[in-house]
């Protein structure tokens, strides 16, 4: 199977915040912006997998950096930054993006998808073509924190 690099997969989706996505306070609920992300990482990873469906196996440094109101225009941008043998980890940037195109941004998170055959069975995916020192960093990066959900899964969390 052909290596794909992290552009071949790279998504960006834009969502204008509508008065359903926000929560009693008035700001982006957060788990409307987790079904965005989720979309988002699907997408990449349907892509990377070469079109197979995909599941989400684990959310993985989800952090929640700054509210986003209604109206405001939200970017999610993810890429693949890991592929194991069936798994992928995808990077999701959430970005609240002004009038005059500067965005700020107000999520990351990491989410480990794993691709799956007509028969709902985990099956490979193609390996991820690293060429820069930042997509070396977040391969590097993947790996601990791979490292660190083995840990947590035998330790029971």
């Amino acid at each position: 199977m052909e290596g794909k690099k992290v552009e071949f997969s790279r998504t960006e989706q834009v969502h204008v915040i509508k008065p359903g996505d926000l929560n009693g306070g008035g700001r982006l609920f957060g788990g409307a912006l987790l079904q965005l992300i989720d979309e988002t990482a699907g997408i990449v990873a349907k892509r990377h997998s070469m079109r197979n469906n995909v599941t989400t196996a684990a959310i993985d440094h989800l952090v929640f950096k700054e509210g986003a109101y209604e109206n405001e225009l939200l970017v999610l941008i993810g890429y693949v930054t890991y592929t194991g043998n069936t798994s992928m980890e995808v990077r999701i940037d959430t970005y609240v993006e002004s009038i005059d195109g500067t965005r700020r941004p107000i999520n990351r998170a990491y989410f480990v998808m794993v691709a799956m055959d007509d028969n709902d069975r985990p099956t490979s995916v193609p390996k991820l073509i690293v060429e820069t020192e930042a997509q070396k960093a977040e391969w590097n990066a993947a790996l601990l924190r791979k490292e660190n959900r083995l840990m947590r899964k035998k330790e029971g969390f």
